[in-house]
């Protein structure tokens, strides 16, 4: 029996090297980074303050930390008593009996590879106070940003032009690449349950986005005696996310640190101080529309609170922001569109308190394009919004 002891103790071993060579690529793993202690639930609320996620649907994602007010706090909180699975952090989502959905979406490090197997692992815990418990609970992976302005179940909306000017929009439900077993109801209040999974890169995958995606009618919900039936559906704590490549052991590590200083998000920041100067103009680069549409999407915000953090720093700057489309559509059609976008912009900082005088907007349609109309990525570049420096 020594032998085989010993073998498996190697195999182990090697296992366990093997798993510390490779990198998480999920930024913030365990939501340990946050700009500012919570301090309530908001049922309209919109998930900013912690580094590296956000919410890509108008469901109300929640953070947790044990520096947070009575209703955020950590273990005890307005939904639900639990320690986090590591450290002082964690998130909440409702994964529902119902058809109402809350979701958690980050940028990885990297892109995806192609062919390569990748393993996924998160931790749940079911919060006590739930009226229910479900199953299918998984991990989608994109190499878009996925989101809508709905609070029930995120779809895959593929928009199709018929002829120009015509377009048609199909959706279906995604299918994750990694969700736990439909038998394996997770229903666990007391301690946390890992969601693991493995699967094969499609290629350029950037996004992950964590929640049910399945109808209720398909999440084999569960109800539990021991649950309270103070919410109104099945809510689930998330912590310690993770997504490692099983085969790029030996290629070049993710540069570190593993999460993101305090004051950087996933993209790329804003301008630093000593670039704003009276006639500079900087592109907002993640600001995101629903499709043909003025609506800024959630995923918009932490771009928009690190601008008003830069009108803040210089009280007396004034600017404008500037809307763009790309080349699709019509000069009156993008004109009125480029318009909406930058107003959108404008109203949402004036409902954090910049002062009107401060701001102005205008639009430009597709009148000043930045790249190609020919190609989808140039078409990307060109729908931008920017704000220009008018006074300091």
């Amino acid at each position: 029996m020594i032998l085989p002891l010993a073998l498996a103790w190697f195999s182990f071993v090697e296992a366990q090297q093997s798993t510390r060579l490779a990198p998480n690529l999920v930024y913030n793993p365990s939501f340990e980074e946050y700009r500012e202690c919570p301090r309530k639930i908001d049922a309209l609320g919109v998930l900013t303050i912690v580094d590296a996620w956000f919410q890509p649907t108008a469901g109300s994602a929640d953070y947790y930390n044990v520096c947070g007010s009575k209703d955020c706090g950590v273990p005890k909180n307005k939904l639900g008593i639990q320690d986090a699975h590591w450290g002082n952090g964690f998130c909440g989502i409702y994964c529902s009996k119902t058809d109402y959905r809350e979701y958690l979406q980050t940028q990885l490090k990297e892109p995806l590879k192609a062919g390569e197997m990748y393993r996924v692992s998160f931790y749940v815990s079911l919060s006590e106070y739930s009226s229910g418990s479900v199953a299918t609970i998984g991990a989608l992976f994109t190499q878009e940003r996925v989101g809508d302005t709905v609070r029930s179940v995120l779809m895959d909306k593929t928009v199709r032009q018929l002829a120009p000017g015509v377009h048609q929009t199909v959706a279906s439900y995604f299918e994750p690449q990694v969700v736990n077993d439909y038998e394996r109801v997770l229903t666990d209040t007391k301690g946390w349950t890992q969601v693991s999974g493995t699967f094969v890169a499609k290629g350029g995958e950037r996004f992950m986005t964590i929640g049910n995606f399945y109808p209720a009618s398909q999440s084999n919900v569960v109800d539990l005696d021991s649950l309270t039936y103070l919410l109104p559906g099945a809510y689930y704590y998330i912590d310690d996310v993770s997504v490692v490549c099983l085969g790029c052991q030996s290629e070049t590590p993710v540069s570190e640190p593993d999460t993101l200083p305090a004051a950087v998000a996933v993209h790329d920041s804003l301008p630093a101080v000593d670039t704003l100067q009276v006639g500079a103009t900087f592109v907002l680069k993640n600001i995101f529309f629903d499709y043909d549409k003025s609506t800024l999407l959630q995923q918009s915000y932490n771009e928009l609170l690190r601008l008003l953090a830069i009108l803040k720093d210089h009280p007396t700057m004034r600017i404008e922001i500037r809307g763009h489309t790309d080349g699709h559509g019509s000069l009156d059609y993008n004109q009125r569109l480029s318009e909406n976008r930058a107003k959108a912009v404008v109203d949402f900082l004036l409902s954090k308190g910049v002062d009107p005088k401060r701001l102005q907007y205008k639009g430009f349609g597709k009148t000043q394009p930045i790249d190609s109309n020919a190609t989808e990525e140039g078409r990307a570049r060109n729908r931008r919004v920017e704000f220009k420096v008018i006074a300091k």
